[in-house]
């Protein structure tokens, strides 16, 4: 099948290097010109494991191209996905659709008749109806259908996730555009992945409910890791007790500085404000977010209160920028609130992050990037965990303690074992135990 991928982004490179490996031939597309010509070179703009060589792999067996032209990559496509950003509006939290409204305008004009138009992107509820609207008024009397498939990607694990996803949403009650749908998702259909048709609108709710709920279940474990702290309890040993209820399940039960990222952030602001707009707030999610934004900036107090109440004119080596492991993106990471209070205490900050270094580097002033995690731990006076990346959880521990000026360690992601950690002199803090 032939398919046009709109936006080249995260969903849109991963989605349509994907589907090219499916058997389909795919054209991604960008208005970028540095991008597209980056990505015919082979060079990725995100960092994403597995990413580069599916891209190669397709992209040199002919499934997978790359365009600036969106009107001729859309002349001939069966269907055209839209996978381009819907970022936070400055001001009010509402999710900015003005990309996803002006590629439906420009795909409607170039679409051949029977295309089906898929919202790839993550969309509030009823995006979908004013995408079929804008189709209609651009193209009048052209049968062009309106889909909703939302993605339910993790950074990191991207590739993995979209090949064995627990499941697929499709949002539509037309018989046409289901069809075209199997026949795109059918190599997974074959193997017993579900396919969950249903209405349109549920589709879109469907996403931001998955990842509200997941978000609660992240700001859930942080609060009871605080209260952990409190009584002299074991948050890790809390998690496991009640992970292993099968109602409950044991992901997203890690305690941490709080959750960041390109989705969970902007998608809950964005629910909270669709609930307000349809008169049925959301009075946890709103709670959820709230809780977020404040701990962040609570673990900068945590690591002052483990230097003894002050940081000024300390160096703190901090390990990991990116919201979490296995990826380059720093949308939301905890890192961005604890380094300017840090600073805003007197603290100099050094940093080492193993993908993120560039993306950091515009969005942090006066912070030295070292070449190494043992480069910026050299001479500090406390080490910070803020990202649990592989190569930060077997550091040379009795290396550290002659490297830093101070045996202080602060770690935010519970790598490692609290009783080890005194047993080899730090004076050591972690969420919850």
């Amino acid at each position: 099948m032939r398919i046009a991928m709109i936006g080249s982004g995260y969903v849109g490179l991963v989605s349509g290097a994907c589907f090219a490996d499916f058997g389909h031939d795919v054209v991604c597309v960008d208005l970028d010109k540095a991008k597209i010509a980056r990505l015919e070179a082979g060079i990725m703009p995100i960092y994403e494991p597995g990413l580069k060589e599916i891209v190669a792999k397709n992209a040199m067996q002919g499934r997978l191209s790359f365009s600036t032209d969106l009107a001729r990559s859309v002349a001939d496509a069966q269907a055209v996905f839209i996978a381009v950003g819907t970022p936070s509006r400055r001001g009010d939290g509402y999710a900015d659709l003005s990309f996803v409204y002006a590629a439906a305008r420009e795909i409607a004009a170039h679409a051949q008749p029977g295309a089906v138009v898929v919202t790839k992107s993550t969309v509030p509820v009823g995006t979908g109806d004013e995408v079929e609207r804008i189709v209609r008024e651009t193209r009048p009397g052209v049968a062009i259908h309106v889909v909703s498939n939302p993605e339910f990607l993790r950074e990191g694990a991207a590739i993995e996730d979209f090949k064995r996803p627990d499941r697929i949403v499709v949002g539509t009650e037309d018989a046409v555009a289901r069809d075209v749908m199997q026949e795109i998702y059918r190599p997974l259909y074959l193997n017993n992945q579900p396919i969950l048709f249903m209405a349109r609108r549920t589709a879109e709710l469907t996403k931001y409910a998955a990842n509200a709920f997941l978000a609660t279940k992240i700001t859930f474990i942080n609060e009871i890791a605080d209260l952990c702290e409190a009584t002299g309890a074991n948050v890790q040993d809390v998690a496991r007790g009640i992970g292993l209820d099968n109602r409950i399940g044991r992901k997203f039960l890690h305690a941490g500085p709080g959750y960041g990222g390109s989705c969970f952030p902007k998608d809950t602001l964005a629910l909270v404000k669709t609930g307000h707009d349809a008169g049925s707030p959301l009075r946890i999610v709103e709670a959820v977010v709230a809780i977020n934004d404040q701990r962040k900036r609570a673990m900068a107090r945590k690591v002052i209160a483990a230097c003894g109440g002050s940081v000024r004119g300390k160096t703190i080596a901090l390990l990991g920028l990116t919201f979490k492991p296995n990826t380059d993106d720093m949308r939301d990471a905890p890192s961005l609130a604890i380094i300017p209070a840090l600073q805003d205490n007197g603290a100099k900050v050094r940093a080492y992050d193993p993908e993120g270094m560039e993306q950091a580097r515009p969005l942090l002033d006066n912070v030295e990037l070292a070449a190494s995690a043992y480069a910026a731990i050299e001479g500090a006076d406390a080490l910070v965990l803020v990202t649990e990346w592989d190569a930060f959880r077997a550091l040379d521990l009795r290396k550290i303690k002659t490297l830093l000026r101070s045996p202080i360690v602060v770690d935010l992601r519970n790598v490692y074992a609290p009783d080890e950690m005194r047993k080899l002199g730090f004076e050591y803090t972690s969420i919850g135990r």
